[in-house]
């Protein structure tokens, strides 16, 4: 394959007879940019290419993976959600798909990947589906109530904070996972050390997000940004267009570990976030068969396996999972 500079067109023309900087002393901002796409694009120039020294995608290993065991003879009658889900024989879930080591989709394989990804399959597999056919997916914060609300997927898991809100239109099996609020910023950013900083500065979420809920709720004076994407918005903290990221730990964790000489978290979580599997509301019957899957997994090692394989590549040892809530029906 012919050999082509991603970055080519960030760098500025140098004119005739102009001196050729030494690389320190070369804007940062035209690192900055590269790391963004570098960010974004890894994926797409390592598959289309895989030409020597091309980076390499840093992901799960599935060898490393857990095989979830197929539950047989498995039913869940009194569940409208599975019954259909049956008929078509298959389960579609709703999931992110720029999320690193949490929930990430392969532009070249559309095959998605992650910590979220493999509950997904786990829950697939108790509720008598091979995790294989799964058909994903991908479905905004925004839009996540509506999807299930109109059918359009089964459950959702993609960093799913439970609250009593979100109760009212949904159902949630879980927790399976606590996270925090964080901020993300660039490595030489030395004015924002926790959100009590915010004040004036520009700070991305995603629309529909519960943590841009908070910051615009709590930190009035922050300017709030919303976009459907985090990956948009840490490609606007690379190109200094925003001045921090925020939402929990968990996605910010693979992000900077994927930029670490560009983007590092700044001070503490300052929330809890109880990541949840939403359902349709009402449908009691399978958000009870899924907190049993939960504990299950958790009990026989595939929950500590698949964090390893997937969210443990950031380099954060996996937590004890917290207790599965297991509220009553409405």
């Amino acid at each position: 394959m012919r050999r082509t500079d991603p970055f080519r067109t960030l760098r500025p023309r140098r004119a005739p007879g102009a001196p050729v900087l030494p690389r320190a002393a070369r804007p940062r901002r035209v690192h900055r940019r590269a790391a963004a796409l570098a960010l974004t694009g890894l994926t797409v120039l390592a598959a289309a290419c895989g030409r020597a020294g091309s980076p390499p995608v840093k992901g799960p290993q599935p060898d490393q993976l857990p095989v979830y065991r197929v539950a047989t003879d498995f039913r869940l009658t009194d569940s409208p959600t599975w019954r259909a889900a049956k008929s078509r024989g298959h389960l579609v879930v709703g999931a992110k798909e720029d999320q690193p080591y949490l929930g990430e989709k392969d532009p070249a394989s559309g095959v998605y990947s992650g910590f979220d990804i493999e509950i997904a399959r786990m829950m697939s597999a108790s509720l008598g589906f091979a995790p294989k056919t799964i058909a994903f997916r991908t479905i905004a914060s925004a839009n996540r109530e509506t999807a299930l609300q109109n059918g359009q997927i089964d459950y959702y898991v993609g960093t799913y904070t439970i609250n009593d809100l979100r109760k009212r239109q949904v159902g949630f099996a879980g927790p399976y996972y606590i996270a925090g609020q964080s901020l993300l910023v660039r490595t030489d950013e030395t004015d924002i050390h926790g959100p009590q900083d915010l004040a004036g500065k520009k700070v991305c979420s995603a629309a529909g997000s519960t943590p841009l809920q908070r910051i615009q709720r709590d930190y009035p004076k922050a300017i709030a940004v919303a976009y459907d994407t985090y990956s948009i918005c840490v490609d606007n903290l690379l190109s200094f267009q925003v001045d921090a990221v925020t939402t929990d730990d968990t996605i910010l964790m693979g992000f900077a570990a994927k930029a670490p000489d560009e983007l590092r978290i700044a001070g503490k979580p300052f929330s809890k976030e109880p990541y949840g599997i939403g359902v349709p509301r009402g449908d009691n019957a399978l958000r009870f068969a899924l907190d049993d899957a939960v504990e299950a997994h958790e009990k026989n090692g595939d929950w500590k396996k698949a964090y390893d394989a997937t969210l443990g590549l950031s380099g954060v040892p996996a937590p004890q999972p917290p207790p599965v809530d297991r509220y009553p029906a409405s």
